[in-house]
């Protein structure tokens, strides 16, 4: 393992209940109640129990990439906008705040 590969994966933490997970569920929630869709109902175009959706929802789950596309395609968004608008919210977080002068 290279010196950079193991600074890498020490510095990088668990996303699980991290400020960035709670930002990614609230955009997917959102997304979901935009869309009129209830729990159930997006399982089923998922092809997955409800159980699913109220876990990743409720930060017991992480989803990977493959599932956010898929999700993002139940609910009728395109999941490249989505993903931009998640890190452009991530951007406007984490520039500095000028000090009035």
């Amino acid at each position: 393992m290279r010196a950079a590969d193991s600074l890498a994966r020490r510095s990088m933490q668990k996303s699980l209940r991290s400020a960035e997970h709670a930002r990614l569920i609230e955009l997917l929630v959102a997304e979901r109640q935009k869309a009129g869709i209830r729990q159930h109902a997006l399982a089923e175009r998922l092809g997955r129990p409800q159980s699913f959706i109220a876990k990743y929802e409720g930060g017991e789950r992480r989803i990977d990439i493959v599932e956010f596309v898929a999700i993002a395609e139940a609910l009728g968004v395109d999941p490249v906008k989505l993903f931009r608008e998640f890190l452009s919210a991530k951007v406007r977080r984490s520039v500095p705040k000028q000090s009035p002068r």
